[in-house]
């Protein structure tokens, strides 16, 4: 069991390394992993909250582009409170 705890936070660390810092993101929207990781959550809670309609903030309601959500950058940042990773 233990092997298996190493290789999941190892898998986490490797994957926290994929995204810039949000302050340097130019796209207007992200997917679900990268806003899951901008915001402190995990990509199943926004998943969650596009399910149920329910929305820390209106404006972070995602778009659903061919069957996936696209996180708006500018929500995830007035979340932030204008900091970013």
């Amino acid at each position: 069991m233990l092997s298996q705890i190493y290789h999941s936070s190892e898998a986490r660390n490797q994957s926290e390394q994929n995204y810039i810092p949000l302050a340097q993101v130019e796209r207007t929207h992200v997917e679900t992993n990268a806003a899951a990781y901008y915001l402190n959550r995990r990509a199943q809670t926004l998943r969650g909250w596009h399910c149920k309609g329910k929305f820390p903030i209106d404006s972070l309601r995602p778009l659903v582009l061919n069957g996936r959500l696209a996180w708006s950058v500018a929500a995830i940042k007035a979340v932030m409170g204008g900091t970013a990773k």
